[in-house]
């Protein structure tokens, strides 16, 4: 489908909701730019840059990235791609990061992977990493072409320490904590959807249907 004006979407999700797999057939279906926080997040720590430094030492000291600095950094990665349609995975996971980027940018959509808990814990205990590049993959429905292999650069994945049964329930619940309110504040203003189920690939399809539909209303618009 070609644009004919930018669309900026945002997906949420806890982790392990399959915010990544959506993500990319979004990008690929759509081609809409795909922004993940995280890696903006990995490549400032990994240049030490002074934003990176200050978020790393938040995360050492186990504490959250005040707002501020990693509204700052995500608004200044989004200003380099002005003429760019994108999704946006990762951020805002709090009410004054949401009005950060309101403030920046006009959001057209939310879309919002609704998963229950109990099956993100097994799908993330199910899950292996490669460290460098963030890349995941699930033995269940997600398995790398070679077992414990990255499919890109053939490098060995590795199972994070937080994707232990423990830290996966704490995790899941602060998400649930934090991120609530801005499901609500994106229901509010009437661009919140929300996808539910179990399968990534029976979420897919309504997901695609939805964006379908929604840009053909975005390019009527414009015509």
């Amino acid at each position: 489908m070609v644009l004919q004006r930018l669309f900026r979407a945002v997906i949420m999700g806890p982790p392990g909701s399959g915010k990544g797999t959506v993500s990319g057939r979004i990008a690929k279906t759509f081609g809409l730019e795909h922004i993940s926080s995280g890696d903006i997040l990995r490549a400032n720590i990994n240049a030490k840059t002074e934003l990176g430094l200050l978020m790393k030492a938040s995360i050492d000291q186990g504490q959250l990235v005040p707002d501020h600095v990693i509204s700052r950094l995500i608004l200044r990665d989004l200003k380099a791609i002005p003429q760019s349609s994108w999704l946006l995975d990762g951020f805002p996971r709090t009410v004054t990061q949401a009005e950060a980027l309101d403030d920046a940018y006009s959001v057209d959509t939310v879309i919002n992977l609704n998963v229950p808990f109990h099956t993100i814990k097994e799908r993330l205990t199910s899950r292996w990493t490669h460290l460098p590049s963030g890349r995941v993959y699930n033995v269940d429905f997600n398995p790398p072409k070679e077992p414990g292999r990255d499919d890109v650069t053939g490098e060995p994945l590795v199972q994070r320490d937080d994707d232990t049964p423990e830290t996966v329930t704490r995790r899941l619940k602060a998400y649930e904590t934090q991120t609530e309110p801005v499901l609500e504040y994106y229901r509010s203003k009437g661009i919140l959807e929300t996808f539910s189920g179990t399968e990534t690939n029976k979420i897919w399809p309504h997901v695609e249907a939805f964006l379908h539909k929604k840009l053909s209303v975005v390019n009527k618009g414009v015509a």
